[in-house]
């Protein structure tokens, strides 16, 4: 029976983040990760899609003039809907390789803080790439699903999903949000202050892909009580006389770097916790805060909340995919869990 519905319709949850882009296909759990980025090339009314995800990524900062590698959505809200729609499209036939007799329904995640016309964009470009109906589910609510915590229960959880574009913060009781709030900083901004950082300070001009790596290899919430801890050599271009050079930088000096954008993610959470209604407070001093979403892998992130709040904090036990196994959660149970969507675009059911 399983397969012969496959064959009529694979409905899907797409998790359309600034960074990655995950697949969840009903029945068969996550099918696509790819980075949320495309190549194109020609003029913007006659553009030509040269490659989409890991493809296109490998091309940032590597094309030519006439090649451009284009990140569709920014901080987690389509910012080139020509493009983000031709992608979109790309990750469902990707999901579905075989014809099916009925155009998918998708649940997309969205932003907390999206707008109404934000929103209607998302579920546009669904409709164009594809779906027969795109529901919306917020992201801080996928998140909480995927995380386990108890969504249903009239028990105040707090969850932080830090992802590429975006941070949010928010406090789910009873399947609704009581508190949320959400703030354009995450895995993307900590690249952005690294690379403003070595411009600055050490003269050298690094691309998106090497401050990722950097991030990754070295990067820390918390600087080094004594020295300059792990050290490691990257290269670059000098900003002066424009010659390749590599160039020996510390943990410290990337931690000293990504000081700024965490310290806006914990003055987020602690005005979220100053607004939560006094029932849940003791909720939420009882069971922590849940931290999820890549950027929240930065090292010792964990510490550096629990040191500000004075709150126990946990990792979700999928860190990177909890919005999109939250989704999941949600598609396969769409009759029972429809209180957890935020709105409904498309036509027939």
């Amino acid at each position: 029976m399983q397969g012969f519905l496959s064959l009529i319709s694979s409905d899907m949850a797409i998790d359309l983040g600034t960074a990655n882009t995950l697949v969840y296909l009903k029945k068969s759990g996550i099918v696509v990760n790819e980075p949320s980025v495309v190549a194109v090339e020609g003029p913007p009314d006659r553009i030509k899609i040269l490659a989409v995800g890991e493809k296109a990524k490998k091309m940032l900062g590597r094309t030519p003039e006439n090649i451009k590698a284009i990140l569709p959505m920014k901080d987690g809200v389509i910012a080139d809907f020509i493009v983000a729609e031709e992608m979109i499209k790309y990750f469902i036939q990707k999901a579905t390789p075989n014809k099916t007799l009925l155009s998918p329904k998708i649940i997309i995640c969205v932003p907390t803080s999206a707008t109404p016309v934000e929103r209607k964009a998302i579920q546009e470009a669904g409709i164009a790439a594809g779906a027969r109906r795109v529901y919306l589910i917020e992201e801080s609510m996928a998140a909480a699903i995927g995380a386990d915590l108890p969504v249903t229960e009239p028990v105040g959880s707090m969850i932080v999903d830090v992802g590429g574009g975006t941070t949010e913060v928010a406090i789910v009781s009873l399947e609704g949000i009581v508190y949320s709030k959400s703030i354009r900083a995450g895995g993307n901004k900590f690249d952005e202050s690294i690379i403003s950082y070595l411009r600055r300070n050490e003269n050298l001009i690094i691309g998106e892909v090497t401050a990722e790596n950097v991030k990754k290899m070295i990067g820390s919430g918390i600087i080094p009580k004594h020295g300059e801890g792990k050290k490691i050599i990257i290269k670059g271009r000098d900003t002066i006389d424009g010659v390749l050079k590599e160039k020996e930088v510390s943990e410290r000096q990337i931690s000293e770097s990504l000081a700024e954008p965490l310290f806006d993610i914990v003055e987020t959470i602690k005005e979220g916790l100053e607004m939560v209604p006094p029932e849940l407070s003791g909720d939420i001093m009882e069971h922590g805060i849940t931290l999820t979403g890549g950027g929240s892998l930065l090292r010792n992130t964990d510490i550096v909340v629990q040191n500000a709040t004075g709150i126990e904090v946990r990792y979700a036990n999928d860190p990177l995919f909890s919005v999109v196994l939250g989704t999941g959660k949600v598609l396969e149970n769409l009759k029972d869990m429809q209180r957890s969507l935020s709105s409904t675009y498309g036509g027939y059911s």
